[in-house]
């Protein structure tokens, strides 16, 4: 399964309700770092679905979620459990870095 597109209308339903924990991209067309990352997001995605819902949100087409949940620089990680930040990170990183960290936050 490949990653959700999530909107302010849908977050709620996706995010916060989610039984499963929930990985968050927050990204936007013009970043590059986002660009870069992406492709990784989605890899993990497919390889990491039994274990977490990954979804994506456009900052610049959905502006509610990432102005409540402070982003600031982008691309944002933010794992969510039981509809609670469990933990974020800023900017990109390698596949087996974003794994393992999301690894430890959903075990």
């Amino acid at each position: 399964m490949a990653s959700v597109a999530v909107t302010d209308e849908n977050f709620k339903s996706e995010v916060l309700d989610s039984d499963v924990p929930v990985l968050v991209d927050f990204w936007a067309e013009w970043c590059g770092p986002c660009k870069t990352l992406s492709p990784i997001v989605d890899e993990l995605a497919a390889d990491m679905k039994d274990k977490v819902k990954v979804v994506k949100i456009n900052i610049d087409e959905a502006p509610e979620a990432p102005t409540k949940y402070g982003v600031r620089g982008i691309p944002t990680l933010m794992i969510f459990k039981g509809g609670e930040i469990v933990d974020t990170r800023v900017g990109g990183m390698p596949k087996s870095q974003l794994e393992e960290w999301i690894g430890d936050k959903v075990a």
